[in-house]
């Protein structure tokens, strides 16, 4: 195994190509829905000229495979040819055994069935350091070259190609729940990349710190950060006490701190990933089973 390459990540990027060619095949194709992308192009050969995606979705991604391959990095660049090969190779399978929901009167279902599994697949793909190859290469190139950020040549391209399937082969009203899926896609896919777990970050101004930071770690065995700060009005030094807990150890931490200092200062953020210590580590900094 080449370094930096590791089977988990190779597992679950394979999982996610699976995932993702599953909801292509049974909900965008067999119900006449576009997508965005180099994969929104790979539907537009399909539907127009019956081009099956598993291949165009190779030819395509091949000649970006020479260009990018030095922006990419080697783990990068193997990850993706991994994601687009397993990509093409689910898609073959699921287009000769593909699953009938019939849900064809019921296009809202569609829509949403459509951007979850697109969404869950390309998550787990991003998540685990991999892609599909097509518009994330040519929005590196274009970020080196012309120096626009990815995310809008991402946008301009997807764009682009939704407006072309609609000039094409799409009516209206799949427009409208191409346009859906791909918004429910986009917010799945955030959510597999933040982390579905949600903790709570805790900043703490009183005149009691050391006592509050000891309590919080004997009672709640949670590590407390002390950073310094100064009173915008009274220009005084004073220490800020910074923590984070589970959701589930907000009320408890309010207590802890209100039992010492009812006037102190709580405020609460929400924290989308967590690693380290108590959160993906134990004491022993051993990776925790979640």
């Amino acid at each position: 195994m080449l370094k930096g390459v590791r089977i988990t990540n190779i597992v679950f990027i394979l999982l996610g190509t699976a995932i993702f060619g599953f909801g292509l095949v049974n909900f965008n194709m067999q119900n006449n829905l576009a997508e965005g992308g180099f994969t929104g192009i790979t539907l537009l050969l399909f539907f127009l000229f019956k081009i099956d995606p598993s291949y165009s979705n190779l030819v395509l991604n091949i000649p970006l495979f020479f260009i990018g391959w030095k922006l990419l990095g080697r783990v990068a660049f193997i990850y993706t040819i991994l994601g687009t090969v397993g990509l093409s190779l689910f898609l073959w399978v699921f287009q000769r055994f593909p699953i009938n929901f019939h849900l064809e009167n019921d296009m809202t279902l569609v829509a949403l069935f459509a951007g979850v599994f697109i969404g869950v697949g390309l998550g787990i793909i991003f998540r685990f350091g991999g892609t599909t190859g097509g518009v994330d290469i040519i929005a590196r190139l274009v970020n080196k070259y012309v120096g626009w950020n990815m995310g809008r040549t991402m946008f301009m391209f997807d764009f682009g190609v939704i407006a072309l399937s609609l000039i094409t082969y799409l009516d209206f009203r799949e427009a409208m729940y191409t346009l859906v899926a791909v918004f429910v896609a986009a917010r799945v896919i955030d959510v597999m990349q933040e982390g579905a777990y949600t903790a709570r970050g805790a900043t703490i101004i009183s005149k009691e710190n050391d006592k509050i930071a000891e309590r919080i770690l004997k009672e709640m065995d949670r590590g407390v950060t002390i950073l310094k700060g100064q009173g915008s009005f009274s220009k005084q030094d004073t220490n800020v006490l910074y923590c984070v807990v589970g959701k589930n150890e907000v009320f408890r931490l309010k207590q802890a701190v209100t039992s010492i200092d009812p006037h102190a200062f709580v405020a609460f953020t929400t924290v989308h990933d967590v690693l380290g210590e108590g959160f993906t580590l134990d004491e022993n900094k051993m990776p925790l089973q979640r």
